[in-house]
């Protein structure tokens, strides 16, 4: 009778720790958690997606998917969704998404009718993808006095309103770049674009926001 305990119990021992090493390999394989960070140069020079990765630890594979120029409006001679970051930042397999978009459609030549409807194809492809990522959406830095032709007026008169409402529809999370920084015209080398300083900023509210969300 001993004996046959012993037996059940060992073989108990075994199974607990075949399926506790399981689980071990499972949280292995989600490990490192890959963040896609999607934008335009702000997100590409500004090196905040650099300093996010410093923030997050190992833990997290920081991508930096920002486009130079880019714009959501797919009419946009620069559209982020023609860019091959894009298809990049997808095959990534995120964990997270954060998208920080919509300066250049802040320009003076740029329509604002379909930005909302815009925006929301542009999210529904990553909402779509088998990795299920939590999404974020960044309300863009400040303009100031720039030679881009970018309007600070726009960028708050519909451009923030539309990623707020689109939010707001969808449920998702926002991070007020945008009023972090309108305090801080030194931290922009050119009216549009940040130094290092800036980059940081950004990086340490996309932080919050990503640890608040955890």
């Amino acid at each position: 009778m001993l004996v046959t305990w012993l037996c059940i119990l060992i073989i108990s021992i075994s199974s607990s720790a075949f399926f506790l090493g399981k689980i071990g390999n499972q949280v292995d394989q989600i490990l490192p958690i890959n963040v896609s960070c999607v934008g335009d140069s702000i997100t590409e020079w500004s090196g905040y997606p650099a300093s996010l990765q410093t923030l997050l630890g190992s833990s997290y594979k920081v991508g930096n998917f920002g486009v130079a120029g880019a714009a959501v409006s797919p009419t946009w001679h620069e559209a982020y969704v023609s860019k091959s970051e894009f298809c990049d930042s997808k095959d990534f397999a995120p964990a997270i998404v954060v998208i920080m978009l919509g300066t250049n459609d802040a320009h003076d030549y740029q329509s604002a009718s379909t930005f909302t409807s815009d925006y929301k194809q542009l999210v529904s492809e990553y909402q779509a993808l088998p990795s299920r990522p939590r999404i974020i959406l960044v309300k863009p830095p400040p303009i100031f006095d720039n030679g881009f032709e970018l309007s600070d007026t726009n960028l708050d008169g519909y451009v923030i309103p539309c990623i707020e409402q689109v939010a707001c529809e969808l449920g998702l999370p926002t991070v007020d770049v945008n009023g972090a920084l309108v305090n801080y015209p030194e931290f922009f080398v050119d009216g549009v674009h940040l130094n290092s300083e800036g980059g940081l900023a950004i990086a340490m509210k996309v932080f919050e926001a990503i640890d608040f969300e955890s």
